[in-house]
């Protein structure tokens, strides 16, 4: 577990990633959250590399998910984040993100962390700002990508 000034952050345990994901309603995330699991189950060793992250205040009320999708053979992974709605603006997200890069770059292995957001969500972008990712270049799926290298 990871703990900052004011969150808990932590990789789901099985038990708990399927709960969550029975509780979406959306396919898209469903279908999202259980290659999630896929990736944990197939890959036991890096868990935390395709687990569920969740993200709660202090006092243990649930405000938001993060997660990387694996590590490749060059030691980079991408990372995805969300913040309830009404849990928004009030930098939860940059507190979070900040957390878990300084917990990933104290794996030697890790080289660089991704992200890729869309081009229209300024929020998601101040984000990846604030925690010194870069533009690198390219566009993903979602937008354009995002890198910040081990300090």
């Amino acid at each position: 577990m990871i703990e900052t000034k004011r969150l808990k952050i932590y990789p789901a345990n099985k038990n708990q990633m399927e709960a969550f994901i029975a509780g979406q309603s959306t396919d898209v995330l469903r279908t999202a959250y259980s290659e999630m699991l896929e990736g944990c189950l197939l890959n036991p060793q890096k868990w935390e590399w395709y687990a569920i992250w969740m993200i709660e205040l202090k006092n243990g009320t649930h405000i938001g998910e993060l997660c990387f999708k694996g590590l490749d053979i060059n030691g980079v992974a991408e990372i995805g984040y969300g913040i309830s709605e009404e849990y928004q603006n009030q930098g939860y997200a940059a507190e979070a993100v900040k957390a878990v890069l300084t917990w990933a770059f104290k794996n030697p292995e890790v080289t660089a962390i991704e992200a890729e957001t869309d081009a229209e969500n300024t929020a998601s972008k101040r984000v990846l700002e604030k925690c010194g990712f870069i533009l690198n270049g390219r566009i993903g799926e979602e937008g354009p990508r995002f890198t910040v290298t081990r300090p």
